[in-house]
């Protein structure tokens, strides 16, 4: 929610997505703004491993940037 409030305040009126296919790949959050696409993964430990899908990345021609304890602030405000 603190990522849509801040959305609101900066009147980014992107829509908002989640992204997973059917062999259980997933992508956490995903904002399209403009028609450009960005994902984000959540891992609350900065040392875990994220496995960034590969089809997303090829298919939206995007990237996925990871946020967790040390990067959320920025993310939310």
């Amino acid at each position: 929610m603190e990522r849509v409030k801040k959305q609101a305040y900066t009147r980014n009126f992107g829509a908002n997505y989640f992204w997973r296919t059917k062999q259980q790949q997933e992508v956490d959050w995903v904002e399209e703004n403009n028609g450009e696409l960005i994902g984000f993964e959540f891992k609350w430990n900065p040392k875990a491993k994220v496995k960034i899908p590969k089809k997303f990345e090829e298919t939206y021609n995007t990237t996925i940037t990871t946020i967790n304890r040390d990067n959320f602030r920025q993310f939310v405000q």
